[in-house]
């Protein structure tokens, strides 16, 4: 057995963390869920920040509304889950030591900051760097699609719902064919998205900003593998890009921008250079198709300006 596999084994007592987490975040989940699930019933749009923390005071009085959350939750949290443990599942064939996954609850528009592994060891190898980097996102939009055409199939129309409450969200290339296929002829911005297909939206969301060529992003990692010592560099360039896409559509972009330029730029300490190969070429191909699908320049904007 490796030394990888002996210290993964090192650490038993930290699994109450990862389930304290993992609990905690189905609980915050659950309660966006049911805020998401209730809207839904009503015909209200799903976000009123307003009426959404008011919620919170019904919760208190009627928890079995949660049950109406969970199938927001249960998606999103499988949605996450199989994401990480792609990435987590592939240190463990590389023998590279890394933790199981860590939620993080928050009360956030979604219930989560989302979650995280942390690899223990470094990666040495370009071809283990990709294939880790890239196991996160290829899992996750495995149970992402399915998901999502689950949630469209239990959408409905109510015209122009999309652009009432105080939120709106972009469109990513995947949702909009699905929903030709789904609604044809109908405006997107007629949809009501289930919550399940809200928790797909969301994955799509994490989906791309994880894929983003930059720093140490799966993306980065992804980048990395084909062009080494140009990562760094590269890196800023697509950092920067996001600026002009703050200035012009949603300006998260510019905070992600400038998290990435001032943190997120570091190089992993690869030794073995070696090519990765065509067959990771190939991936490599399709995680890019799964990015150009997730991403959307405006996901998300508030009936305010920003």
């Amino acid at each position: 057995m490796s030394s990888g596999f002996g210290r993964q084994a090192a650490h038993p007592s930290r699994l109450w963390l990862h389930a304290v987490l993992l609990l905690l975040t189905l609980l915050t989940t659950t309660i966006v869920g049911a805020r998401l699930a209730t809207n839904f019933e009503q015909n209200l749009p799903a976000f009123q920040f307003d009426e959404d923390f008011n919620f919170l005071f019904v919760l208190w009085e009627r928890p079995l509304l949660l049950a109406a959350g969970l199938p927001f939750s249960l998606t999103l949290l499988a949605i996450l889950l199989a994401h990480e443990f792609g990435h987590y599942f592939t240190c463990l064939y590389h023998r590279i030591d890394a933790s199981l996954p860590y939620f993080l609850p928050a009360p956030t528009l979604i219930g989560t900051f989302g979650a995280f592994i942390r690899i223990r060891a470094p990666i040495f190898s370009r071809r283990d760097l990709f294939d880790v980097g890239v196991a996160g996102p290829l899992a996750g939009f495995v149970f992402l699609v399915p998901a999502l055409g689950i949630g469209l199939a239990l959408s409905k129309v109510i015209p122009g719902i999309a652009n009432q409450g105080d939120l709106t969200f972009g469109t990513p290339p995947l949702l909009w064919l699905s929903l030709q296929a789904v609604f044809p002829g109908v405006a997107t911005a007629d949809v009501y998205l289930h919550p399940v297909a809200r928790a797909a939206w969301i994955g799509l969301f994490a989906t791309a900003l994880n894929l983003l060529p930059i720093g140490q992003l799966d993306g980065g990692h992804i980048l990395y593998a084909f062009t080494g010592p140009l990562h760094r560099r590269l890196s800023q360039v697509f950092a920067v890009v996001l600026i002009p896409l703050g200035y012009f559509y949603w300006t998260g972009w510019i905070l992600w921008a400038v998290f990435f330029l001032i943190t997120g730029l570091r190089r992993p300490a690869i030794i073995d250079e070696s090519p990765v190969g065509a067959g990771r070429l190939r991936l490599a191909l399709i995680a890019a198709a799964i990015f150009l699908l997730s991403f959307t320049p405006d996901p998300i904007q508030t009936a305010m300006a920003l």
